[in-house]
Protein backbone atom coordinates (compact mmCIF):
# COMPACT_ATOMS: atom_id res chain seq x y z
CA UNK A 1 0.00 0.00 0.00
CA UNK A 2 1.10 3.58 -0.59
CA UNK A 3 1.56 6.32 1.99
CA UNK A 4 0.82 10.02 1.60
CA UNK A 5 3.70 12.49 1.93
CA UNK A 6 4.00 15.94 0.36
CA UNK A 7 6.09 15.81 -2.81
CA UNK A 8 6.88 12.10 -2.56
CA UNK A 9 5.04 8.86 -3.33
CA UNK A 10 5.78 6.04 -0.87
CA UNK A 11 4.93 2.37 -1.32
CA UNK A 12 5.25 -0.09 1.55
CA UNK A 13 6.60 -3.27 -0.02
CA UNK A 14 7.44 -6.53 1.83
CA UNK A 15 10.42 -8.64 0.88
CA UNK A 16 9.84 -12.26 -0.10
CA UNK A 17 11.66 -15.38 1.02
CA UNK A 18 11.75 -16.56 -2.60
CA UNK A 19 13.83 -13.48 -3.50
CA UNK A 20 16.78 -14.61 -1.35
CA UNK A 21 19.77 -15.92 -3.35
CA UNK A 22 22.54 -18.36 -2.44
CA UNK A 23 24.48 -15.57 -0.70
CA UNK A 24 21.68 -15.14 1.82
CA UNK A 25 20.51 -11.68 0.69
CA UNK A 26 17.85 -10.38 -1.69
CA UNK A 27 19.05 -10.88 -5.27
CA UNK A 28 19.98 -7.66 -7.09
CA UNK A 29 17.68 -8.47 -10.00
CA UNK A 30 14.77 -8.92 -7.59
CA UNK A 31 15.38 -5.44 -6.21
CA UNK A 32 14.51 -4.03 -9.63
CA UNK A 33 11.07 -5.57 -9.17
CA UNK A 34 10.49 -3.41 -6.07
CA UNK A 35 11.36 -0.32 -8.12
CA UNK A 36 8.85 -1.30 -10.81
CA UNK A 37 6.19 -2.01 -8.17
CA UNK A 38 6.64 1.56 -6.94
CA UNK A 39 6.42 2.97 -10.48
CA UNK A 40 3.25 1.00 -11.19
CA UNK A 41 1.69 2.07 -7.89
CA UNK A 42 2.27 5.76 -8.69
CA UNK A 43 1.18 5.72 -12.34
CA UNK A 44 -1.72 3.26 -12.12
CA UNK A 45 -2.92 2.94 -8.49
CA UNK A 46 -2.60 6.47 -7.14
CA UNK A 47 -6.07 7.84 -6.30
CA UNK A 48 -5.65 10.86 -8.60
CA UNK A 49 -4.42 8.73 -11.51
CA UNK A 50 -7.44 6.42 -11.11
CA UNK A 51 -9.97 9.24 -10.67
CA UNK A 52 -8.75 11.20 -13.72
CA UNK A 53 -8.10 8.08 -15.86
CA UNK A 54 -4.47 9.07 -16.41
CA UNK A 55 -2.16 6.89 -18.52
CA UNK A 56 -5.11 4.91 -19.95
CA UNK A 57 -2.82 2.75 -22.09
CA UNK A 58 -0.16 2.35 -19.46
CA UNK A 59 3.49 3.31 -19.79
CA UNK A 60 6.85 2.06 -21.05
CA UNK A 61 10.00 1.73 -18.95
CA UNK A 62 12.67 3.25 -21.19
CA UNK A 63 15.65 3.21 -18.83
CA UNK A 64 16.89 2.10 -15.39
CA UNK A 65 20.10 3.50 -13.87
CA UNK A 66 20.82 1.76 -10.57
CA UNK A 67 23.16 2.06 -7.58
CA UNK A 68 23.19 -0.89 -5.16
CA UNK A 69 24.24 0.63 -1.83
CA UNK A 70 23.77 -2.09 0.81
CA UNK A 71 23.01 -5.81 1.00
CA UNK A 72 19.32 -6.36 1.70
CA UNK A 73 18.14 -9.30 3.79
CA UNK A 74 14.66 -10.78 4.12
CA UNK A 75 12.94 -9.52 7.27
CA UNK A 76 9.31 -9.08 8.40
CA UNK A 77 9.56 -5.28 8.26
CA UNK A 78 8.45 -3.98 4.82
CA UNK A 79 10.59 -1.83 2.58
CA UNK A 80 9.79 1.82 1.94
CA UNK A 81 9.89 2.49 -1.82
CA UNK A 82 10.05 6.29 -2.22
CA UNK A 83 9.49 8.03 -5.55
CA UNK A 84 10.10 11.62 -6.63
CA UNK A 85 9.97 13.13 -10.13
CA UNK A 86 13.23 14.78 -11.18
CA UNK A 87 12.30 15.99 -14.68
CA UNK A 88 9.38 16.05 -17.12
CA UNK A 89 9.98 15.73 -20.85
CA UNK A 90 7.50 15.92 -23.71
CA UNK A 91 6.45 12.29 -23.28
CA UNK A 92 8.56 11.10 -20.35
CA UNK A 93 9.03 11.43 -16.61
CA UNK A 94 12.43 10.92 -14.98
CA UNK A 95 11.75 9.33 -11.59
CA UNK A 96 14.16 8.75 -8.70
CA UNK A 97 13.34 5.69 -6.59
CA UNK A 98 14.93 4.99 -3.21
CA UNK A 99 14.42 1.52 -1.69
CA UNK A 100 14.80 1.90 2.07
CA UNK A 101 14.34 0.23 5.41
CA UNK A 102 15.18 2.60 8.24
CA UNK A 103 17.88 3.70 8.72
CA UNK A 104 19.43 2.48 5.44
CA UNK A 105 18.93 3.05 1.72
CA UNK A 106 19.65 -0.23 -0.06
CA UNK A 107 19.20 0.86 -3.65
CA UNK A 108 18.75 4.06 -5.62
CA UNK A 109 17.33 3.98 -9.16
CA UNK A 110 16.72 6.65 -11.77
CA UNK A 111 14.04 5.46 -14.15
CA UNK A 112 12.66 7.02 -17.35
CA UNK A 113 8.95 6.30 -17.73
CA UNK A 114 7.28 7.06 -21.07
CA UNK A 115 3.53 7.48 -21.70
CA UNK A 116 2.26 4.80 -24.10
CA UNK A 117 0.02 5.31 -27.12
CA UNK A 118 -2.66 2.62 -27.40
CA UNK A 119 -2.77 2.37 -31.21
CA UNK A 120 0.94 2.40 -32.00
CA UNK A 121 2.26 0.96 -28.75
CA UNK A 122 4.94 3.67 -28.80
CA UNK A 123 5.44 6.88 -26.86
CA UNK A 124 2.97 9.77 -26.90
CA UNK A 125 2.86 13.31 -25.54
CA UNK A 126 1.93 13.70 -21.88
CA UNK A 127 -1.49 15.29 -21.37
CA UNK A 128 -1.84 18.45 -19.30
CA UNK A 129 -3.57 16.50 -16.50
CA UNK A 130 -0.74 13.97 -16.49
CA UNK A 131 1.87 16.74 -16.32
CA UNK A 132 0.05 18.40 -13.39
CA UNK A 133 -0.18 15.06 -11.59
CA UNK A 134 3.51 14.25 -11.99
CA UNK A 135 4.63 17.82 -11.20
CA UNK A 136 3.12 17.40 -7.72
CA UNK A 137 5.95 14.94 -6.97
CA UNK A 138 8.73 17.36 -7.98
CA UNK A 139 10.64 19.47 -5.48
CA UNK A 140 10.43 22.36 -7.95
CA UNK A 141 7.41 22.80 -10.25
CA UNK A 142 7.98 21.83 -13.88
CA UNK A 143 8.87 24.85 -16.02
CA UNK A 144 7.10 23.42 -19.07
CA UNK A 145 7.67 20.79 -21.77
CA UNK A 146 11.32 19.90 -22.35
CA UNK A 147 12.93 17.67 -24.97
CA UNK A 148 13.09 13.96 -24.10
CA UNK A 149 16.71 12.86 -23.71
CA UNK A 150 16.10 9.74 -25.79
CA UNK A 151 14.16 11.43 -28.61
CA UNK A 152 15.41 14.99 -28.82
CA UNK A 153 13.29 17.95 -29.93
CA UNK A 154 12.28 17.16 -33.53
CA UNK A 155 9.97 20.09 -34.13
CA UNK A 156 10.89 22.26 -37.12
CA UNK A 157 11.37 26.01 -36.92
CA UNK A 158 12.86 26.09 -33.43
CA UNK A 159 14.88 29.04 -32.21
CA UNK A 160 18.70 28.85 -32.34
CA UNK A 161 18.81 28.60 -28.54
CA UNK A 162 16.54 25.54 -28.64
CA UNK A 163 18.72 23.96 -31.32
CA UNK A 164 21.82 24.53 -29.22
CA UNK A 165 20.11 22.96 -26.20
CA UNK A 166 19.16 19.94 -28.31
CA UNK A 167 22.73 19.54 -29.54
CA UNK A 168 24.04 19.71 -25.98
CA UNK A 169 21.53 17.06 -24.87
CA UNK A 170 22.58 14.82 -27.76
CA UNK A 171 26.23 15.20 -26.77
CA UNK A 172 25.43 14.17 -23.21
CA UNK A 173 23.53 11.10 -24.42
CA UNK A 174 26.43 10.15 -26.73
CA UNK A 175 28.87 10.46 -23.84
CA UNK A 176 26.61 8.23 -21.74
CA UNK A 177 26.51 5.62 -24.51
CA UNK A 178 30.30 5.60 -24.81
CA UNK A 179 30.62 5.08 -21.07
CA UNK A 180 27.97 2.35 -20.92
CA UNK A 181 28.54 -1.08 -19.45
CA UNK A 182 26.88 -4.30 -20.55
CA UNK A 183 27.32 -6.36 -17.41
CA UNK A 184 27.60 -5.78 -13.66
CA UNK A 185 31.04 -4.55 -12.62
CA UNK A 186 32.61 -6.72 -9.88
CA UNK A 187 33.10 -4.77 -6.69
CA UNK A 188 33.93 -5.38 -3.09
CA UNK A 189 31.06 -5.69 -0.64
CA UNK A 190 31.75 -2.15 0.56
CA UNK A 191 31.28 -0.64 -2.91
CA UNK A 192 28.00 -0.26 -4.84
CA UNK A 193 27.47 -2.43 -7.90
CA UNK A 194 26.32 -0.23 -10.78
CA UNK A 195 24.25 -1.48 -13.67
CA UNK A 196 22.15 -0.16 -16.55
CA UNK A 197 20.54 -2.00 -19.47
CA UNK A 198 22.98 -2.23 -22.40
CA UNK A 199 20.28 -1.95 -25.04
CA UNK A 200 19.39 1.51 -23.75
CA UNK A 201 22.99 2.74 -23.65
CA UNK A 202 22.89 3.12 -19.86
CA UNK A 203 26.00 4.50 -18.22
CA UNK A 204 27.42 3.70 -14.84
CA UNK A 205 25.74 5.16 -11.80
CA UNK A 206 26.39 8.51 -10.22
CA UNK A 207 30.04 9.13 -9.29
CA UNK A 208 28.94 10.38 -5.89
CA UNK A 209 29.58 8.10 -2.94
CA UNK A 210 26.58 6.21 -1.52
CA UNK A 211 24.39 8.08 0.92
CA UNK A 212 23.48 5.44 3.43
CA UNK A 213 20.85 7.22 5.48
CA UNK A 214 17.34 6.54 4.28
CA UNK A 215 16.13 9.72 2.58
CA UNK A 216 14.22 11.07 -0.38
CA UNK A 217 15.80 13.14 -3.13
CA UNK A 218 15.37 16.90 -2.94
CA UNK A 219 15.20 17.03 -6.72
Amino acid sequence: MSALRPGVHVLSCPTRWSDVDENGHINNARLVGYVQEGIYDLFRHHATAVRQSLFPSGFIIARHEIDYLEQLHHRPEPLSVRLTVEHLGRSSAHVEVNVCREPLTFMRARTVVVARDQESGRSRKLSQNERRFLAAFMSVSAAGPAPDTARGDRRAGGLPAAAAAGAAAAARVQASVQASVQAPVPASESDPVRWAPARLGGGVGSPRGPRRRCRTSAG
